[in-house]
């Protein structure tokens, strides 16, 4: 069982990047999904949980400081999620990570990957 996520880099404000979350061992259609983050000296934060609600429906929450910028999509014959990021702000930067469980919180989560660290330059 295994998350890993990726798509990570350098950027700079006002660029984009899409961020992936691949599963191995486990179906993520089965999962909620969550998109944290921890910036330098920060606590880690959630940005984006999204669950299935219906037989091929997926709804999706964001935090507000990523609404209008963040969006999330999946490709599950990948059993892949994304997380496209626009717009960055410097204060994007930070440690990208996902995580499937039963709920949004991330102490519901059950499986953690490895994140990808997001840089934005001014």
């Amino acid at each position: 069982v295994q998350l890993q996520a990726s798509g990570g880099g350098l950027v700079q404000a006002g660029g984009s990047l899409r961020l992936s979350c691949a599963a191995s061992g486990f179906p993520l259609d089965d999962y909620v999904i969550g998109w944290f983050r921890q910036a330098p000296g920060k606590e880690r934060e959630g940005v984006s949980c999204v669950r299935r609600v219906g037989a091929k429906t997926y709804y999706a929450d964001y935090a507000e400081s990523v609404k209008g910028r963040f969006s999330v999509s999946r490709d599950n014959a990948k059993n892949t999620v994304y997380l496209q990021v626009n717009s960055l702000k410097p204060e994007d930067t930070a440690v990208y990570f996902c995580a499937a469980g039963d709920t949004c919180l991330s102490d519901g989560m059950d499986y953690w990957g490895k994140g990808t660290l997001v840089t934005v330059s001014s």
